[in-house]
């Protein structure tokens, strides 16, 4: 298996794994338990640093993948996936806010834009399990050219 295979699935599994500690952080903030919500809440956020990370890592090293399904299917799957892009900048921006007013306890803002936040994280996860499904498993296609040999004219 290479780096072009193993990397997104790594990479989504984080993302999945993200979510779903956000998903249980909102629940322990609706019960009171703010020390486990706190710690689960990092813990999601490093699991969505750890995907941006190698995200970015296997976009400049390996490559991105270019739509693999038909070209009738193409402009609705770059439509869903401007839609990921555009959820997932809110949803990091809206993220690091969030951390922000918590780290300097302003919980009235914190608790209105986790709410939010919280919201927009789970769509831009489930959003961005769904572009991996369909570029690596319903419509695998091809990658392109690192952004290394892109800008630098590499082989």
């Amino acid at each position: 298996m290479s780096l072009y295979d193993i990397l997104p699935a790594i990479s989504t599994s984080f993302i999945a794994i993200s979510a779903i500690l956000v998903a249980i952080g909102w629940s322990l903030a609706i019960k009171r338990k703010l020390e486990a919500h706190k710690k689960v809440m990092l813990a999601g956020a490093v699991a969505a640093l750890l995907f941006f990370i190698i995200y970015m890592c296997r976009t400049i090293f390996v490559g991105n993948t270019d739509w693999g399904g038909s070209d009738e299917m193409k402009p609705y799957y770059l439509t869903f996936l401007f839609f990921h892009i555009v959820l997932a900048t809110v949803g990091a921006v809206f993220g690091l806010t969030t951390l922000t007013l918590a780290f300097r306890n302003r919980f009235a803002k914190h608790r209105k834009w986790g709410r939010i936040t919280s919201v927009v994280w789970l769509f831009t996860a489930v959003t961005g399990i769904t572009v991996y499904v369909l570029l690596y498993l319903m419509y695998p296609g091809g990658h392109t050219k690192p952004v290394f040999d892109v800008l630098f004219g590499g082989a």
